[in-house]
């Protein structure tokens, strides 16, 4: 199994409910030998290891369970099908291993039985019966929806499971609590709240102990420890009190018992996870929307016309498939015959449905209209955009922000010194309070221990970014980084590119003037256009495209200028006015007011040229996309500087900048000095936003502070930026620095309430009012309010979806 390549397994992890767990488990897998790097991501609830050989991961899910922690993973068996000899169990328990997500496989050929153990969010029972059917084998799958256990139905009975454990636990401690409270000196009062109590914390809360024992054996402590001490001491020592009452009778003192806190604490406890278990699941929801928006099945056109419906995992690319009005879009694909609209807003957040005619793209998961239409798979799978969104959503959900660094250093130390102040509280509590310093003092660190919880401190920011991350997909606003997220927000000079960012990024030739109309010089000039990579190159093909093409000898491409080509010995050039003058080329007088006019009215002016003399003149328009104006004056409204720097020339500059109410402006611009632009603002001490569409705004686009691209754009734009506008519209803009400001007021408050729940809880259970007026907190309160501190911190973060 071991393999030279390296390879990423997403882990999925159990118990890892604050940032303080996500380090625990970080430090181990920092530990293992093979993991050449790791991340735990705890909004996603996994761990990322980078490993060369396989094997290692046994090491590193043995490391996480020691730690306390629990590793999701499924054990099944299958029968294998086509087995002949005993070679054959051996090649198709290959062909299982190799998959990425198996950890173990084994083929039985006497049994002939594949009992494999794989990580549920990387594979499933399709896969293993696809890449057994590829070498030749088969598996049996007599039901699909049973056999293939998926995270989520995983996760649904472990919710199912803590919802039964929480039940009972309430249930159980209602009885004890009534008896401490009201009936403590009834006959065998003592017994009947043991015998209710002791299956809380021994059964119910076993978990806790368990999880506490793992830490300490690693010399760390967490959430568990905590819990397991205050709840284990106040069991411990009721337990002592109610065996051996006459200990403290002697010492004309009440053996008090406080079996109540203990269960009661657990309860609370088990409640508070549950709840903050169900408003996380929440918090998830803009990944649930996106995942059901694929449909489970579609309906295949086979060559013959025959129509098949099968699995959307046995989709392939080349397929043709059929789409009925109503129907979702399973894969990207291609429009080969039929037309209609297409909704695209869970993709885009644009609710206006796009017209879909021959040779338009289609995409996964958005839905279609009343037409009906055949399309041609281009991308399945992971490949889709659907996929490639719900991994980049997953990706920014599971990062971290700066703010968060802070957070993590005080979770590291914030355990241990809880437990520290729970150890002074109890000496001084022995030293200053004479005959009841004792229970006063074990009472009083119980209730410490209780109270801080670094749970609501570790859940602040997370929760905040995963719900910013959602409601911006959901929106249409693709964000990769948690870091972007909050740093928009700070964003005072925004960089915008022209052609495709303002414009509609689809030019037109709208005029063309030749010198002398020479059909030799048409063929060449549409020859050397093609081979280009431009997008005016595009538009000037389209207008000329009825008249042949002829084989060029040498083809140059000049960044920022145009392009160069030979043609039977002599040389021809196609690009903007530096070009020719660079090269001394003469342009007649005649064809110069012809580009000024055009210049004039907004028109990019292209020239063609052979050594000596322009040959022809061209005007190409590229319209103002409607929303552009109203974005650009949000922008100017919310006091951020803005800067379009084109590629075009100064007339044309000049007039989209005033047109849409841009005051800074550079024309003529090539790719690195708008690189080196971002830099100078920089100097200034501009937190600097770069939005481009194209290839050649990807330099710009890496040096910038927040890097917007365009969705329409070129995929390297869209690689490079920390956020996509999936629909390429400008307003989005602004929608996403409000979003970045409501995030982080949002982490800001969840923080104060986490720091001030503590600042205030801890010295209030120590006991610092009791001199004063008598006030000693009861543990069970504790618990209560830690339980609620964490809930409040997640129901603040979903306060932000309800936001405009």
């Amino acid at each position: 199994m071991a393999n030279d390549n390296k390879q990423t397994i997403a882990l999925p992890l159990e118990g890892v409910h604050s940032e303080h767990c996500a380090m625990i488990v970080d430090k181990g897998l920092a530990q293992v030998e093979g993991v050449e790097s790791h991340r735990v991501e705890l909004n996603n609830e996994q761990a990322k290891i980078v490993v060369n050989d396989v094997s290692v991961v046994d090491n590193a899910i043995k490391t996480i369970k020691d730690l306390g922690y629990d590793v999701t993973t499924v054990k099944q068996s299958f029968p294998v099908l086509n087995m002949t000899c005993a070679g054959c169990a051996v090649s198709s328990e290959s062909a299982v291993k190799a998959l990425p997500g198996v950890l173990k496989a084994s083929v039985n050929f006497a049994n002939a039985t594949l009992t494999v153990e794989y990580l549920p969010n990387m594979t499933n029972a399709s896969a293993m019966q696809k890449a057994l059917q590829d070498v030749g084998y088969d598996l049996f799958l007599e039901n699909e929806n049973t056999q293939q256990e998926t995270l989520e139905a995983i996760h649904e009975k472990k919710y199912k499971k803590l919802k039964n454990k929480t039940i009972w636990a309430i249930i159980l401690a209602l009885p004890v609590v009534v008896i401490g409270m009201f009936f403590m000196h009834m006959p065998y009062g003592n017994e009947i709240m043991w015998l209710f109590s002791t299956p809380v914390v021994l059964w119910l809360g076993k978990d806790f102990f368990v999880n506490a024992w793992k830490q300490a054996k690693h010399r760390s402590a967490n959430m568990d420890t905590l819990v397991a001490l205050s709840t284990g001491i106040a069991y411990i020592f009721s337990v002592f009190n109610m065996l051996f009452p006459e200990f403290w009778l002697e010492r004309n003192l009440e053996p008090h018992v406080y079996f109540e806190a203990a269960a009661v604490i657990i309860a609370f406890i088990l409640l508070g996870k549950l709840l903050e278990e169900k408003a996380k699941g929440n918090t998830s929801s803009a990944i649930k929307k996106l995942m059901g928006l694929q449909p489970k099945t579609v309906v295949i056109v086979q060559p013959d016309g025959a129509e098949e419906q099968v699995a959307i995992d046995d989709v392939n690319v080349g397929d043709v498939i059929l789409v009925k009005p109503g129907e979702k879009i399973a894969v990207d694909g291609m429009v080969i015959s039929g037309n209609s609209y297409v909704d695209e807003s869970m993709l885009s957040g644009e609710p206006v449905p796009v017209q879909k005619k021959e040779n338009e793209k289609v995409f996964a998961g958005t839905i279609n209209q009343k037409g009906s239409f055949q399309f041609k798979a281009t991308k399945v799978g992971k490949e889709t955009m659907l996929a490639q969104i719900i991994k980049m959503v997953q990706d920014a959900q599971g990062s971290k922000a700066p703010v968060q660094k802070l957070v993590d250093k005080i979770a590291g130390i914030f355990v241990p010194i809880v437990i520290g102040i729970a150890i002074l509280t109890f000496i001084l509590w022995l030293t200053l309070d004479g005959n009841e310093g004792l229970i006063h003092g074990l009472l009083a660190a119980v209730t410490v221990l209780v109270i801080a919880c670094p749970c609501a401190l570790g859940l602040a920011t997370p929760t905040a970014i995963m719900v910013g991350v959602g409601k911006g997909a959901e929106q249409g606003i693709l964000i990769k980084d948690a870091e972007s997220l909050e740093l928009a927000k700070k964003v005072n000079a925004i960089i915008l590119d022209k052609t495709g960012t303002i414009t509609e990024g689809k030019p037109q030739v709208t005029d063309i003037q030749w010198s002398h109309d020479d059909p030799i010089s048409q063929q060449i000039l549409l020859s050397l256009e093609k081979q280009s990579e431009h997008p005016l190159a595009d538009a000037v093909v389209k207008h000329i495209e009825n008249v042949q093409t002829i084989p060029l000898s040498s083809f140059e491409s000049i960044t920022g200028k145009g392009a160069k080509a030979t043609y039977q010995g002599a040389d021809y050039y196609a690009g903007n006015k530096k070009l020719l003058s660079e090269n001394g080329i003469r342009i007649a007088s005649q064809l110069q007011q012809h580009a000024d006019t055009w210049s004039a009215a907004s028109k990019t002016v292209i020239w063609f040229a052979n050594s000596k003399e322009a040959l022809a003149v061209l005007a190409i328009s590229d319209k103002i996309k409607e929303t552009s104006v109203e974005a650009i004056q949000q922008l100017k409204e919310m006091d951020i500087e803005l800067y379009m720097l084109t590629g075009d020339n100064e007339a044309t500059a000049k007039a989209i900048a005033e047109q849409t109410g841009i005051q800074h402006y550079k024309a003529e611009v090539l790719p690195q000095q708008k690189a080196d632009f971002v830099k100078e603002l920089h100097k200034q001490g501009k937190v600097v936003a770069m939005v481009g569409d194209g290839i050649n705004d990807s330099t710009a686009l890496a040096t910038a502070d927040v890097s917007i691209a365009m969705g329409k754009g070129s995929d390297i734009a869209m690689d490079v930026a920390k956020m996509t506008i999936i629909s390429s519209d400008l307003k989005k803009i602004p929608a996403a620095i409000k979003l970045s400001k409501q995030t982080v007021a949002t982490i800001r408050q969840n923080l104060f309430w986490a720091f001030i729940y503590n600042l205030i809880g801890i010295p209030i259970a120590a006991g610092i009012l009791y001199p004063i007026n008598g006030f000693l907190l009861n543990p069970m309160i504790a618990g209560a309010a830690m339980a609620l501190s964490s809930v409040s911190v997640v129901s603040n973060s979903l306060r932000l979806r309800l936001k405009k």
